[in-house]
């Protein structure tokens, strides 16, 4: 299993000495990957009356393939993963453009995780349907494919037209890895069909299970076989170490591939605590 961290972006700011002290830090110390959350926009709880999000206007994000350029310069192994990019909100032949651009300059270590969201008022502002963002992703995940391999492409689907386009140069990896996050029915059936890994939104347990047992038969039968499908576990840091590896090896028992884990929201003051957190369960994991 390999494991990684969430980077803990809204409590460290837009500072860029953070995120540099960050990666490098985080590589140094043997993790495998670092995680990205996204949001492009934040809603103003004053307009949005009784607003429930976890975020809103003041809850900083970078963004996750600018950042990730940052620290393709910076790192030299780290794999740079999307946790997720709200996929249907974006155009999609401008985020092949720029995924393909990370993995270049990272020398192929993009992993490209996507999901829908959640934030409709994000969707407004990007000028995208909330509505139908299930069914658009499958078709912006078969174009992604396509303009990532292919030298030319032409695609006259439901939601999107190119006739004879393509973009170069053309990522490392061809296709990157795309992976998704799943937290209904429909998702873990579009994993199945689809993806190249997964997020689950749930913990070990039965509906795990069950999500799982649901991924497995839709790989089945679209043709594909479970065990090629990755999936990624999280484990939230919270002022207990023995609890945090207990809940890695809980993952590991399961047959997770991948693992991050979230340092967010345990009320660490600085990049520093954040990573003297790392740095105890690394020596832990060893």
């Amino acid at each position: 299993m390999r494991i990684g961290t969430v980077f803990p972006q809204t409590e460290l700011g837009g500072d860029p000495g953070a995120l540099r002290a960050y990666g490098e830090r985080v590589e140094e110390l043997g993790y495998a990957h670092v995680l990205a959350y996204d949001h492009v926009l934040g809603a103003d709880p004053a307009t949005h009356r009784g607003w429930a999000g976890p975020y809103d206007i003041d809850t900083t994000f970078h963004e996750p393939l600018v950042m990730f350029g940052y620290l393709a310069a910076v790192t030299t192994t780290l794999e740079l993963v999307t946790g997720v990019v709200i996929l249907p909100q974006r155009q999609t032949a401008l985020v092949a453009k720029q995924a393909a651009e990370v993995d270049l300059l990272s020398g192929g270590r993009l992993r490209f995780g996507v999901g829908l969201g959640w934030n409709a008022v994000e969707y407004e502002a990007l000028g995208e349907d909330f509505t139908n963002r299930g069914r658009r992703s499958e078709e912006q995940i078969e174009l992604l494919r396509r303009l990532w391999t292919q030298r030319s492409v032409t695609l006259d689907g439901r939601y999107h037209r190119v006739t004879g386009a393509g973009i170069a140069p053309l990522p490392v990896q061809r296709p990157i890895p795309v992976w998704i996050g799943a937290a209904s029915a429909r998702a873990y059936a579009r994993v199945g069909r689809l993806a190249d890994g997964w997020f689950p939104m749930i913990g070990p347990g039965p509906a795990l299970d069950e999500a799982r047992a649901a991924v497995a038969a839709a790989a089945r039968d679209a043709g594909r076989d479970p065990a090629t499908i990755g999936m990624e576990g999280r484990v939230s840091w919270q002022h207990d170490d023995d609890r945090a590896l207990a809940g890695i090896r809980d993952w590991a028992d399961l047959g997770a591939t991948h693992l991050s884990i979230n340092t967010m929201g345990a009320g660490l003051r600085s990049v520093d605590d954040h990573l003297a957190v790392l740095e105890t369960l690394a020596a832990g994991l060893s």
